[in-house]
Order: structure tokens, then sequence, then C-alpha cells
């Protein structure tokens, strides 16, 4: 559905049951309190959109304003999108969640670490496998892995060798350590399973069903335009926006783990799709799948591309996962029990980013709650 700033349908659009109310009275003073280029809000239940708002300009010091059809980067919220396609195939039978490395990478057997070769599909959604938190390769860097050669998915392949080939940092399965390297491992599994690349898979099995015509992958834009909000990173002499182009964005080898972009409204479309779920709805995946991303599977507190917290103002369960490719934020928090979910973008990275929309989403939770 496509909006306009105040949040009013277009003519084209269907039309809903009520006009999502437009939070930019609410969403623009904290915009302002802590010197955002843009900041964007929705709050959606399991019906979809209820509010919805974008405030600030798409360069920091410019005049563009945003809107509620821009483009936000999701960094690691990407992760819980990998892992719903992911689940698509495990309904499907083409992947089991405790099928084993190196059933599915048996090309890399002989310089695979042996204590991968058993490490399942669902401990790398944990994050149990026992990889480094740092992303990149021994040895290499960003910048290195923005230089292989070859298609993302072929380079996901050459990175998927790699991290395998190194020794685990503490015994796999044993205790979480969130890292990267889990979910770009898992996004080269489907890759193989299924025959296609992980940007195809991701477009077919979530985005394309769920009707999120924005989304798409790296940094948003076109280089030397201002069509989509800008990154921003907070330097020493204030805001400095960085346009896109191939080194803007994490590189393809780690794609499934951070690179998804979309508008707020689109990324509501996808919570909406979750919260169906847990009220037993039957969508992109059955609602005991969408209940089991949602569950630890071996305790704590992570559960494929999900924190899972006790909340009071969410009846007890919540859902909650941030990104950041340091250059923009995003945050989302879902309460099941109670059928709503609220979600803070900006295109903004570094200094008071978190404490901004941390403070926006409790802003949001509150507003929800007083209705």
């Amino acid at each position: 559905m496509m909006l306009t700033l105040a949040g009013t349908p277009n003519a084209s659009s269907a039309p809903p049951q009520h006009a999502p109310e437009n939070l930019n009275p609410l969403l623009e003073p904290l915009r302002q309190k802590y010197d955002l280029p843009a900041l964007a809000g929705a709050i959606v239940t399991s019906k979809g959109l209820v509010a919805v708002g974008a405030v600030g300009v798409r360069k920091y010091g410019g005049n563009i304003p945003v809107t509620v059809n821009d483009q936000f980067h999701l960094g690691s919220d990407t992760k819980a999108m990998t892992a719903t396609m992911l689940a698509t195939l495990v309904e499907e039978h083409k992947l089991n969640w405790d099928t084993t490395l190196d059933q599915f990478f048996p090309e890399v057997a002989a310089t695979m670490n042996p204590a991968y070769r058993k490490v399942t599909l669902e401990q790398l959604l944990a994050h149990r496998s026992g990889f480094t938190d740092y992303s990149w390769p021994k040895g290499k860097d960003f910048y290195d892995m923005h230089k292989l050669p070859g298609t993302p998915r072929e380079q996901r392949a050459a990175y998927v060798a790699a991290v395998l080939s190194e020794a685990p940092v503490n015994q796999p399965g044993s205790q979480y350590l969130y890292s990267n390297r889990n979910f770009a491992v898992a996004g080269a599994i489907a890759e193989k399973v299924a025959n296609d690349s992980w940007e195809n898979l991701m477009q077919k099995r979530i985005f394309d069903p769920l009707g999120m015509q924005s989304c798409g992958f790296g940094a948003m834009g076109t280089p030397g335009k201002i069509d989509e909000p800008l990154q921003h990173m907070v330097v020493l002499l204030g805001h400095r926006a960085i346009p896109p182009g191939p080194e803007a964005d994490n590189p393809p080898a780690i794609a499934p783990a951070a690179t998804v972009h979309c508008s707020v409204i689109d990324w509501g479309k996808f919570i909406s799709a979750h919260l169906r779920g847990e009220q037993g709805q039957p969508g992109i995946l059955k609602p005991e799948t969408f209940k089991r991303l949602h569950t630890p599977p071996f305790g704590g507190f992570y559960a494929f591309g999900w924190l899972v917290a006790d909340r009071e103002w969410a009846g007890g369960r919540a859902l909650n996962h941030a990104g950041s490719n340091n250059q923009n934020f995003a945050i989302v928090w879902a309460a099941p029990l109670k059928d709503f979910a609220v979600l803070v973008m900006t295109n903004q990275g570094g200094g008071e980013t978190f404490t901004a929309c941390d403070t926006t989403a409790a802003a949001l939770i509150a507003h929800f709650e007083k209705k």
C-alpha cells in the first residue's frame, strides 16, 4: 500500500478498514531531540498497519523530505527474514533443521575443520556453531570481501569454504556467540538446496508473497542522486552522508546476515506475517513454524533472528531485534500475546542513534497502549 507523508492512502491502494494513524507529530520531536537526518516508525498488528510516519530529510542539512515509502536499511534485522526463508524450505522438506554441515557442504569436507562437521542448521540460526564473532576470515577485512570474484552466490561459496576451515572459538553447540558468519553460511545452505541465489530466494519466498515491493539489498538509492535516504555516520565534524555504491554496505559474502533495505511499511508487512502466525493464522508458513522461529531451541534468549525477552508491557514474551551497518539503525519490538509490534528506522549510525531509536520504540509502545 502506497502512502503519502501524512499517511493517506493513494487512490490505487486497496482501502483499509481504517486509514493508518499519522505518527509524524510523535516522531518529529524525537528526531529533533537526537538530531537525526530522518526517522520512520510504524505500529502493526496481525491485521496490518495501524499507524505510520516518517519525518526529516533524505540528506542531513538538505531539503528533500523523507516519506513512508522511502527505503531504510535493516542491518541485522535481515537475519529474521533469512531464517523465515529457510523455514519455507524446511516445510517443503528440502532441508531439515538438524541436517549437518558435512551433509550440506561435502565439497569442502577435506578442508572443513572437523569440529564443524556435525553443526546443524538449527545451531547456526541460534548462534551456537562455535564461530567467532569476527565477520571476516582470518587475515581478511571488509575490503577484501568486497574484492571476492564472481557472483554473490560464488562469493558466498568462497566465504563458506574459508570460515569453515578455521578453528571454532568454543565447542560447537555449547554456548551462544552472536556472529554474522552463522547466517552467511545458512544463506549459502539455502542456495545449495534450492539451486538459486539467496537474493532470488528472498524475493520469491518472502518479498513477493508479502507484497514487499520496496525491498532490495545493499545501500539505498541511486549513485549520484538523492532518490532515497542517504546513509549517515556521526563523525567529529558532524553528520557525514554516505553516497550509495559498491562499498557503502556489507559485502555480498555476508548478505544473508545484514543487507536488506525496505520501507517501514514493507517491513511492517513482514512483522505482521509473524504476528499472524502467532495468532494461529496460516500464511507464508504454518503457524507452528512461525512459533518455532520465535522459540529459543537450546534455551537462553536467541531464536532464529529474534531475541526473546519477558516484558510487562508485552504481557510476557516479547520479540526483539536491532540492526545496523554503522550507517543506519532499525529496531523492532513485538508483543505476540497482545498482537502488536513497533518498528523504528533511521538513516544514521553512531552517536546517540541507538538511544534515539530505543526511546522512539518505547514511545510507540506507550502510544499504542493508550488506545
